[in-house]
């Protein structure tokens, strides 16, 4: 069965850096996109980034365009959120999420917190 399991999150200081990474299994990662969402507090779930299967053509929202970065390691199965410039606004719990067969699949999701 897919499986999506987050790691990577925490507590980090305005304008530092985290990478979260999400390992995958049950499915066939290489061909599927990746998407990465997050969600604050009493606010909806948000679309932060995405990455194509087969070329990994990466798409962000303008939230986190220039400050983010998503990548894949098909031979881990394992895609990446490389963040940068963190802001107290992307305090949030951050899922990774894919569709495989019409059906929609997400992890558990791992939190980040920015503050000083």
């Amino acid at each position: 069965q897919v499986q999506l399991v987050e790691s990577g999150g925490g507590l980090v200081q305005p304008g530092g850096s985290l990478r979260l990474s999400c390992a995958a299994s049950g499915f066939s990662f290489s061909r599927s996109a990746m998407r990465w969402y997050r969600q604050a507090p009493g606010k909806e779930r948000e679309l932060v980034a995405s990455i194509s299967g087969g070329f990994g053509i990466t798409r962000y929202s303008d939230s986190v365009k220039g400050r983010f970065t998503c990548s894949r390691d098909n031979d881990k199965n394992t895609v990446y959120l490389y963040m940068d410039g963190l802001k107290p606004e992307d305090t949030a719990v951050y899922y990774c999420n894919t569709i495989d067969r019409g059906e929609n699949y997400w992890g558990q999701g791992t939190q980040v917190t920015v503050s000083s």
